[in-house]
């Protein structure tokens, strides 16, 4: 994913962080924003109760992985904040995949085609 898209500025994150709504499944949560922009801007979050640096890295890597696989689907004009949640250390591709396209559903981010 390119950093253009990427919430990079501590501002940024912190006003979609608290203006957001959010949505859970069991392995993530989602926070979501109206950015007023063309694009989207994502951040992604693995806090220490995941585990270790390696643990919070993985589960970041399949986080974005997911989300670069569904960004066709999702509008445009929105910050999203993807977090991992614990218990997902060991966790398979396909259900982070399955978790983020159930978010992007419930959150009616799909895109009018």
């Amino acid at each position: 994913m390119k950093h253009t898209f990427s919430l990079r500025r501590g501002a940024e994150f912190q006003r979609a962080w608290d203006e957001g709504k959010a949505w859970s499944h069991p392995r993530v949560i989602l926070r979501a924003r109206a950015n007023g922009m063309t694009t989207c801007r994502f951040g992604f979050v693995a806090g220490k109760k995941i585990g270790s640096i390696a643990a919070r890295n993985r589960a970041k890597r399949l986080l974005r992985e997911a989300v670069r696989r569904h960004l066709p689907r999702i509008a445009p004009g929105w910050d999203l904040i993807w977090i991992a949640r614990a218990g997902g250390e060991s966790i398979a591709f396909k259900e982070i995949d399955d978790a983020v396209a159930a978010l992007v559903q419930r959150a009616h981010l799909i895109r009018n085609s």
